[in-house]
């Protein structure tokens, strides 16, 4: 397998046995990233595949890649949740599989100029594309009440009202401007706990998260993954955290068939649901393996959902709501 130098593919195993890349099929690689996933499975099949990504930097370091597989992998620069226009704008209406991996990848961790660690300083930036607000635009202007919500929100921490009151008291001082400033910040009024997660990491997932609308991508992009794919596609989704995983999980019960009726008091229970147009291919979530979690820590909190379109019953018109 050909992939970029410094890059880890997480639960590539499983991704491939539940993608199943078979010759001539065209499929997606929705988050290309580093290129682990998409050189795996150029080598496993002789398919054609399409990758997606919304940072430049992955476009211009996948061209080397792209090279080794003339005529097989074609990039995209875009978001994953516009899938469907980029792909269209390139005559591909259906695909025979789609794998997403979620969240920030390690290059944009790894790189200092990014902002996405406070491990090392560097700007407030977090943008996955070059354009936009800046983590700094949202830290140094949201309302106090607004950066407290997003903080609860998108990283799910319990004391985020405290922490947006010491922003807000910070900022009035002087601009947060740094990874490491921002980190200071908020690990002076929360204290370690014994997990030994770092004090700050909630609130830069959360930061990150709106900077980029990560969820509002999510759920574009599995609606129309799932109107994408043809007569036994796959979809493929790793989620790195419980909100990623929420969505997963909901949306492809749903598609399955699997989700719970509504009330005998509402209206919709009086509806024919008809037969689902999807299969659940993984029994709940697939969690890596002991040996992966321990050589690639990105892998410890990986989560794995799978389904199969039943194209008999399904079009573009049943993708679910």
């Amino acid at each position: 397998m050909t992939q970029i130098p410094g890059h880890i593919p997480v639960m590539l195993p499983a991704v491939l046995r539940h993608l199943a890349p078979t010759a001539g099929e065209v499929l997606l690689d929705g988050t290309f990233g580093g290129g682990g996933y998409a050189s795996a499975i150029l080598d496993a099949a002789h398919c054609t595949l399409w990758a997606i990504d919304r940072d430049p930097a992955a476009i211009a370091r996948g061209a080397a890649l792209a090279a080794r597989y003339p005529g097989r992998l074609h990039l995209l620069q875009g978001r994953f949740g516009d899938m469907l226009g980029l792909l269209a704008d390139q005559g591909v209406g259906k695909l025979n599989g789609v794998v997403l991996d979620l969240g920030v990848s390690s290059f944009q961790i790894d790189d200092p100029a990014r902002g996405f660690s406070f491990r090392s300083d560097g700007p407030l930036d977090m943008r996955m594309a070059a354009s936009g607000p800046t983590a700094a635009d949202l830290v140094n202007n949201l309302p106090e009440a607004e950066l407290a919500d997003t903080l609860y929100q998108f990283g799910e921490e319990r004391l985020s009202r405290r922490i947006a009151h010491a922003i807000t008291a910070a900022r009035a001082e002087a601009p947060i401007e740094t990874t490491l400033q921002l980190a200071a910040i908020i690990r002076k009024v929360v204290p370690p706990d014994r997990s030994g997660i770092d004090p700050a990491t909630r609130s830069f997932q959360a930061l990150r998260i709106r900077v980029n609308d990560e969820l509002g991508e999510i759920e574009r992009a599995l609606q129309q993954a799932a109107s994408l794919l043809a007569l036994g596609g796959r979809l493929v989704v790793v989620s790195f955290h419980s909100l990623e995983d929420r969505l997963v999980k909901r949306f492809m019960l749903e598609a399955a068939g699997r989700s719970p009726a509504p009330s005998r008091h509402d209206p919709r229970s009086l509806m024919d649901r008809g037969p689902p147009g999807f299969q659940l291919l993984t029994n709940g979530a697939e969690r890596p393996d002991p040996d992966e979690a321990r050589a690639n820590p990105r892998a410890r909190s990986a989560r794995l959902r799978a389904l199969a379109c039943l194209a008999a019953t399904h079009d573009r018109d049943t993708a679910p709501a």
